[in-house]
């Protein structure tokens, strides 16, 4: 079975940058669509970016200019590079996978088939 595991989440004040890391078992990243979602309490969760197997990239509008998702082909693993983060950044970010090189023009958890755990991220003010 498809692994995800999440790495590097924690607190950071408003306007500082953390790395999100997604280390993937047993999928090769270059043939797999990858995203990146999160929740916040009492809310949905919700799309924040995508990587396609063959480069193309997408992001939600509320992260776009700020967040920049990538990927290492040689490591098996997916980034999540957060930069100029905002208390409404808070949430828990979840790595995600699923079996084609084309992610979609939308970042919809729907077309997600593998989910890692998690990890919080917490931006003050």
């Amino acid at each position: 079975q498809v692994q995800l595991v999440e790495s590097g989440g924690g607190s950071v004040q408003a306007g500082g940058s953390l790395r999100l890391s997604c280390a993937v078992s047993r999928a090769t990243v270059s043939t797999y669509c990858m995203g990146w979602f999160r929740q916040a309490p009492g809310k949905e969760r919700e799309g924040v970016a995508s990587l396609s197997g063959y480069g193309p990239t997408q992001y939600s509008d509320s992260v776009k200019g700020r967040f920049t998702i990538s990927k290492d082909n040689a490591m098996n693993t997916v980034y999540l590079q957060m930069d100029s983060l905002k208390p409404e950044d808070t949430a828990m970010y979840y790595c995600a996978a699923t079996a084609t090189r084309w992610c979609g023009s939308e970042l919809r958890d729907s077309d997600y088939m593998y989910w890692g755990q998690g990890t919080q991220v917490t931006v003050s003010s």
